[in-house]
Protein backbone atom coordinates (compact mmCIF):
# COMPACT_ATOMS: atom_id res chain seq x y z
CA UNK A 1 0.00 0.00 0.00
CA UNK A 2 1.21 3.46 -0.96
CA UNK A 3 0.39 6.76 1.11
CA UNK A 4 0.54 9.10 -1.60
CA UNK A 5 -2.21 8.95 -4.34
CA UNK A 6 -2.20 10.39 -7.86
CA UNK A 7 -4.73 11.14 -10.28
CA UNK A 8 -4.58 11.89 -13.85
CA UNK A 9 -7.06 13.31 -16.17
CA UNK A 10 -7.37 13.69 -19.61
CA UNK A 11 -10.31 15.13 -21.89
CA UNK A 12 -10.19 13.50 -25.23
CA UNK A 13 -12.91 13.51 -28.01
CA UNK A 14 -14.89 10.64 -28.47
CA UNK A 15 -16.88 10.14 -31.80
CA UNK A 16 -19.94 8.72 -31.35
CA UNK A 17 -20.62 6.53 -34.90
CA UNK A 18 -24.23 5.71 -35.92
CA UNK A 19 -25.30 3.63 -38.87
CA UNK A 20 -26.84 6.04 -41.85
CA UNK A 21 -26.32 9.26 -39.35
CA UNK A 22 -23.59 11.94 -39.08
CA UNK A 23 -20.76 11.57 -36.64
CA UNK A 24 -21.13 13.13 -33.19
CA UNK A 25 -18.49 14.53 -31.70
CA UNK A 26 -18.35 13.74 -27.47
CA UNK A 27 -16.43 15.18 -24.91
CA UNK A 28 -14.70 12.20 -23.02
CA UNK A 29 -13.03 12.99 -19.42
CA UNK A 30 -10.48 9.84 -18.77
CA UNK A 31 -9.29 9.40 -15.87
CA UNK A 32 -6.84 7.51 -13.59
CA UNK A 33 -6.14 7.09 -10.29
CA UNK A 34 -3.16 4.49 -8.39
CA UNK A 35 -6.35 4.00 -5.99
CA UNK A 36 -7.58 1.84 -7.82
CA UNK A 37 -4.72 1.38 -10.17
CA UNK A 38 -6.22 -1.61 -12.82
CA UNK A 39 -9.31 0.77 -13.33
CA UNK A 40 -9.62 3.84 -16.20
CA UNK A 41 -12.63 6.35 -15.47
CA UNK A 42 -14.30 7.89 -18.61
CA UNK A 43 -17.47 9.64 -18.13
CA UNK A 44 -18.91 10.48 -21.29
CA UNK A 45 -20.60 14.16 -21.21
CA UNK A 46 -24.05 13.62 -23.40
CA UNK A 47 -25.06 17.19 -22.94
CA UNK A 48 -25.53 20.15 -19.86
CA UNK A 49 -24.85 18.70 -16.83
CA UNK A 50 -25.09 14.97 -16.73
CA UNK A 51 -22.42 12.31 -18.24
CA UNK A 52 -22.24 8.53 -18.23
CA UNK A 53 -20.28 7.05 -16.84
CA UNK A 54 -17.70 3.55 -17.57
CA UNK A 55 -15.20 1.91 -16.07
CA UNK A 56 -12.74 -0.03 -18.11
CA UNK A 57 -9.40 -2.29 -17.12
CA UNK A 58 -6.61 -0.10 -17.89
CA UNK A 59 -5.18 -3.07 -19.68
CA UNK A 60 -7.94 -3.68 -21.96
CA UNK A 61 -7.39 -0.07 -23.18
CA UNK A 62 -3.68 -0.67 -23.80
CA UNK A 63 -4.52 -4.14 -25.41
CA UNK A 64 -6.91 -2.28 -28.03
CA UNK A 65 -4.32 -0.15 -29.06
CA UNK A 66 -2.96 -2.85 -31.11
CA UNK A 67 -5.20 -5.55 -31.52
CA UNK A 68 -8.38 -6.53 -31.17
CA UNK A 69 -9.18 -7.15 -27.14
CA UNK A 70 -12.01 -7.24 -24.57
CA UNK A 71 -15.42 -9.54 -25.13
CA UNK A 72 -18.90 -9.05 -24.17
CA UNK A 73 -19.52 -5.41 -23.17
CA UNK A 74 -16.60 -3.63 -24.07
CA UNK A 75 -14.34 -4.17 -27.17
CA UNK A 76 -11.61 -1.72 -28.00
CA UNK A 77 -9.26 -2.09 -31.67
CA UNK A 78 -7.63 -0.23 -33.74
CA UNK A 79 -9.79 0.55 -36.74
CA UNK A 80 -9.06 -1.35 -39.47
CA UNK A 81 -8.61 1.46 -41.95
CA UNK A 82 -7.01 3.98 -40.59
CA UNK A 83 -4.78 2.58 -37.71
CA UNK A 84 -4.07 6.43 -36.20
CA UNK A 85 -7.93 5.70 -34.84
CA UNK A 86 -9.25 3.39 -32.00
CA UNK A 87 -12.35 1.76 -32.13
CA UNK A 88 -14.29 1.46 -28.68
CA UNK A 89 -17.83 -0.41 -28.84
CA UNK A 90 -19.77 -0.16 -25.56
CA UNK A 91 -22.61 -2.83 -25.00
CA UNK A 92 -25.34 -2.05 -21.96
CA UNK A 93 -28.88 -3.34 -21.22
CA UNK A 94 -29.92 0.06 -21.81
CA UNK A 95 -28.47 0.23 -25.37
CA UNK A 96 -25.39 -0.16 -27.74
CA UNK A 97 -22.63 2.37 -29.20
CA UNK A 98 -19.29 2.42 -31.16
CA UNK A 99 -16.77 5.12 -31.05
CA UNK A 100 -14.04 6.05 -32.34
CA UNK A 101 -10.91 8.62 -30.91
CA UNK A 102 -7.28 9.44 -31.68
CA UNK A 103 -4.53 6.53 -30.85
CA UNK A 104 -2.18 8.58 -30.03
CA UNK A 105 -4.34 10.54 -27.25
CA UNK A 106 -5.34 7.27 -25.80
CA UNK A 107 -1.50 6.48 -26.01
CA UNK A 108 -0.67 9.59 -24.62
CA UNK A 109 -3.17 9.23 -21.59
CA UNK A 110 -2.05 5.27 -20.88
CA UNK A 111 1.42 6.26 -21.17
CA UNK A 112 1.32 8.75 -18.39
CA UNK A 113 -1.10 5.61 -16.00
CA UNK A 114 2.13 3.59 -16.35
CA UNK A 115 4.59 6.15 -15.70
CA UNK A 116 2.61 6.72 -12.15
CA UNK A 117 1.72 3.05 -11.78
CA UNK A 118 4.30 0.54 -13.75
CA UNK A 119 2.11 -2.41 -15.44
CA UNK A 120 2.55 -5.40 -12.98
CA UNK A 121 2.98 -3.02 -9.59
CA UNK A 122 -0.61 -2.33 -9.51
CA UNK A 123 -0.95 -5.13 -6.17
CA UNK A 124 1.64 -2.93 -4.28
CA UNK A 125 -0.58 -0.16 -4.62
CA UNK A 126 -3.87 -1.75 -3.05
CA UNK A 127 -5.04 -0.58 0.05
CA UNK A 128 -7.00 -3.37 1.49
CA UNK A 129 -8.06 -2.08 4.65
CA UNK A 130 -9.68 0.98 3.34
CA UNK A 131 -12.01 -1.72 0.81
CA UNK A 132 -12.49 -3.86 3.58
CA UNK A 133 -13.67 -1.20 5.50
CA UNK A 134 -15.97 0.24 2.64
CA UNK A 135 -17.26 -3.07 2.01
CA UNK A 136 -18.20 -3.44 5.95
CA UNK A 137 -19.35 0.11 6.04
CA UNK A 138 -21.57 -0.57 2.93
CA UNK A 139 -22.49 -4.13 4.77
CA UNK A 140 -23.91 -1.93 8.13
CA UNK A 141 -25.87 1.00 5.77
CA UNK A 142 -27.75 -1.76 4.12
CA UNK A 143 -28.91 -3.44 7.45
Amino acid sequence: MRDEYLTICSSVIFELIAPDAPVVPVEVELAYSSRDPYAVQASFRTGGESSVNWVFARDLLADGLVAPAGAGDVKVQPVPHDLGRIELELTSPSGHAVFTTCAARLAEFLDRTFEVVPAGSEYSWLDFDAALSNLLANDRARD
